[in-house]
């Protein structure tokens, strides 16, 4: 099985030694995404800004292969406070529709560039 490294300067770069994304097996795998605007740099405002950049860093790596958000099938949430988990959730149900993707919601101690959520989806390339 071959893997292929999936980059875009539409979403942040990668932070360390790790590909934005990588195609396998009829699968594409990002990697968590945090809300940082690609553009400036910038965290996006409060857990519903960070999400909403998150998603849309997730969406772009996706669209830069031809693939869309209505393809994934698991994501994983990563919140630095539990406590967010309800404005996290309103703002990533505008992301998806039925069947919505299978999802982990986990609290972490602490995430990168101490952003507020990180998320990874895994997709089922057409």
């Amino acid at each position: 099985m071959s893997k292929q490294v999936i980059s875009t300067e539409a979403a942040p770069g990668a932070i360390g030694p790790y590909s934005q994304a990588v195609e396998a097996g009829g699968f594409i795998f990002t990697s968590g995404q945090l809300g940082i605007n690609p553009q400036t740099g910038e965290f996006g405002e409060g857990i519903e800004g960070q999400t909403r950049q998150s998603l849309r860093n997730v969406q772009a790596i996706l669209e830069s292969v031809g693939a869309g958000m209505d393809q994934v099938v698991k994501t994983t949430v990563f919140l630095k406070d539990m406590n967010d988990f309800v404005a996290m959730n309103e703002v990533y149900s505008s992301f998806f529709s039925q069947p919505f993707p299978a999802r982990s919601a986990v609290e972490v101690a602490r995430l990168p560039k101490d952003a507020l959520v990180e998320i990874e989806a895994v997709v089922l390339k057409k």
